[in-house]
């Protein structure tokens, strides 16, 4: 026998033992959390009534096996042909079967940890909170449960019997204050109750799965759902998913005494919260579009809860239309590969997962042409009659000149101050052209932890590392940034903000988008402030860009031809340096990015001014652009009058700013 499977061998029949070992004797206390007016548990009842306690919990428990009334999203009794014999993918078998091992992991942006023959679920290999915080999510036992289903093997039953009962005793709320903060974080307690659900439906019907033992799961879940409303979040994400979660576990399991009261609790925060957390504009105060997708998903659930308990009517009309004006703005700042900015936290998702997600909205809202457009990658539904568009007051806006692979799309965030994630970086931008994402934003990488972890993340939360204007490369404050203008024509559209970025220092940006081609984007400090002042801009890591600094630009150079020009128009001094540059797209990976910055000194009140081209263009031979103020030019007036010159060729451009 190979040593792997018989250490694996081995886990098992520890496990076996222990469970055995654990099962604790039935009594009439054992009751105490059940509903045993529920009308579908009478058989219960007149059991429990006549002191036949084991009697009463073997009821119980084919009561459950046989419950048909309330259906899971995912995972229900009667469905084993859905598993039985068939692949459930490579990734949820690893976890199933590492989890055998006792070795788990947290956070998938990390490997995994060996947790140890007897399991240590204080060990903190990696000092990132995430990793801690995420342990007690337990999300390796929705695996086991689909391996158990599709192999029939009761090794995985009694090993997840067994973590269940080993968790539950290691982890006892107040058994210490510090694993309290991991074990028992409300937003880990949620995940738990909203993933217990499937895992039960999974496993209750191997015969490991005892009546001794459904009823400690249904008091220990009972006991968690119960700590999240004494306990909730005060505001933000996560109050909205232990609020959707709790109302969930009172629809889920209505024969626990206080399921209504979860289901009360639920609702009520929920309608609470979309009126405080969504602008009208449809965005959530996260101002992150990650955050936004999980929330608009965070309301649904609660909604479709609600219907398990012909609850729906406890929400008012506006509830819907909220989560259908968040959808309709998740698409306007989409770019064509369906992926959104990665600002405030947020990162890069696979077109078919978000495509996905567009599909189910649209049942929810099959007139909304735009989501039906979305949903069917435009072989149905409706575009809009307008291009550009601005979400205000969340104060993210959107410059394009089509919707499919071949437009030009630029996304811009100047935005009040963002809760949790929000990071400063008002006046930062990506820039998606005929397929590619020049400028993605810097991204997260990882969340807090240790000095070492936040050192980590305070890198990717300067401001100098996001496209915007910098004071001696300092953060600014997360402040709100004023729109001054926002107009759309047929030839030009025009943002134009001001941020107040420093103490005596305001950052005003114009950003003009020309013939629906290319941007010319106009930065002002103005104020009193003195040092050292910076246009930062990022690129992608593959563009592999020439830095000419004789002329102050820098041009990309894709072997396809689709590339990107980026120039300093100003005519007095002005310094082109490189700097250091990194990008995450997924958490706890980075890439090395070239990434560059205009800079000239501030030495009065003096306003000072950045002129800059963004210019996308096909083919190797990179445009001469220049620029001719002409007379009645005046930035300080708000009056543009310039002469912009690509490769001999004249456009004026006359407008106000």
């Amino acid at each position: 026998m190979k040593i792997k499977n018989f250490i694996s061998l081995f886990f098992i029949l520890i496990s076996a033992v222990l469970a055995q070992a654990q099962e604790t004797k039935i009594t009439k206390e054992s009751f105490d959390n059940i509903n045993l007016n529920y009308p579908a548990l009478k058989k219960v009842k007149t059991l429990f009534n006549e002191a036949k306690y084991e009697d009463a919990a073997k009821e119980l428990l084919s009561y459950f096996r046989n419950r048909k009334n309330v259906k899971h999203p995912e995972f229900n009794i009667g469905d084993e042909n859905r598993f039985r014999g068939k692949d459930i993918g490579k990734a949820n078998q690893l976890k199933a079967d590492n989890a055998l091992e006792h070795k788990f992991q947290p956070q998938k942006g990390y490997g995994y940890y060996d947790y140890g023959k007897d399991i240590n679920w204080e060990f903190w290999p990696v000092k990132d909170n995430e990793v801690r915080w995420q342990l007690h999510r337990i999300t390796w036992w929705q695996p086991m449960g689909m391996a158990y289903r599709s192999s029939g093997d009761e090794k995985y039953a009694k090993e997840w019997i067994f973590q269940f009962r080993d968790w539950a005793k290691k982890n006892a709320l107040g058994l210490s204050k510090e694993n309290d903060q991991y074990a028992w974080r409300p937003l880990e307690v949620s995940e738990r109750i909203q993933s217990l659900p499937g895992t039960f439906n999974l496993f209750i019907n191997s015969p490991n799965f005892t009546a001794a033992f459904l009823l400690e799961f249904l008091n220990l879940y009972k006991k968690q759902a119960d700590y999240i409303p004494a306990n909730y979040s005060e505001e933000g994400n996560h109050l909205l998913f232990e609020a959707q979660r709790v109302l969930s576990a009172g629809s889920f399991f209505p024969e626990l005494k206080n399921a209504e009261s979860w289901r009360k609790s639920g609702i009520k925060v929920l309608n609470d919260e979309i009126v405080k957390q969504v602008y009208p504009d449809g965005i959530q105060w996260e101002l992150s579009p990650a955050y936004q997708v999980a929330t608009i998903d965070i309301f649904l659930r609660g909604y479709d809860a609600a219907k398990m308990s012909d609850l729906t009517n406890e929400f008012p009309a506006s509830y819907i239309k909220t989560i259908e004006k968040m959808v309709e703005a998740t698409a306007k700042i989409s770019f064509p590969d369906y992926n959104n900015p990665m600002f405030g936290d947020a990162w890069l998702v696979k077109k078919d997962e978000r495509i996905k997600r567009f599909q189910n909205w649209s049942k929810v809202f099959p007139n909304n042409q735009l989501i039906k457009y979305f949903a069917t990658e435009g072989k149905e539904g409706q575009l809009p009659n307008y291009l550009s568009s601005a979400l205000i007051p969340s104060g993210f806006y959107t410059f394009r000149n089509g919707w499919n692979d071949q437009s030009t799309v630029m996304v811009l965030k100047a935005s009040p101050p963002g809760k949790f994630h929000a990071q400063p970086d008002n006046g930062t931008f990506e820039l998606w052209v005929k397929g590619r994402n020049f400028t993605p934003d810097a991204g997260a990488y990882v969340y807090s932890g240790d000095s070492l972890i936040t050192k980590m993340r305070n890198w990717y939360r300067q401001t100098k590392v996001h496209s915007t204007l910098t004071l001696n490369n300092q953060n600014m404050s997360i402040t709100n940034a004023l729109q001054n203008k926002w107009e759309t024509g047929e030839n030009l559209d025009i943002l134009i903000y001001t941020n107040p970025s420093y103490t005596d220092l305001n950052h005003q940006r114009s950003v003009l988008f020309i013939d629906k081609k290319y941007f010319l984007i106009i930065d002002r400090a103005i104020g009193k402030a003195t040092g050292n002042l910076g246009i930062h801009f990022q690129l992608k890591e593959d563009s592999n860009p020439v830095f000419d600094k004789y002329k102050n630009r820098i041009y990309t150079t894709y072997a396809d031809g689709n590339n990107l020009l980026i120039q300093s128009l100003n005519t007095d001094k002005v310094s082109l340096n490189e700097e250091e540059g990194k990008v995450s797209y997924t958490y706890q990976k980075e890439l090395k990015r070239p990434a560059f910055v205009f800079e000239k000194q501030k030495d009065n009140e003096k306003t000072e001014d950045f002129i800059s081209i963004i210019y996308p263009y096909d083919g190797t031979k990179v445009p001469v652009i220049g620029i001719k103020e002409n007379k009645g030019n005046d930035f300080e007036k708000g009056e543009i009058n310039l002469t912009l010159i690509v490769d001999g060729k004249k456009t004026n451009l006359k407008t106000k700013i």
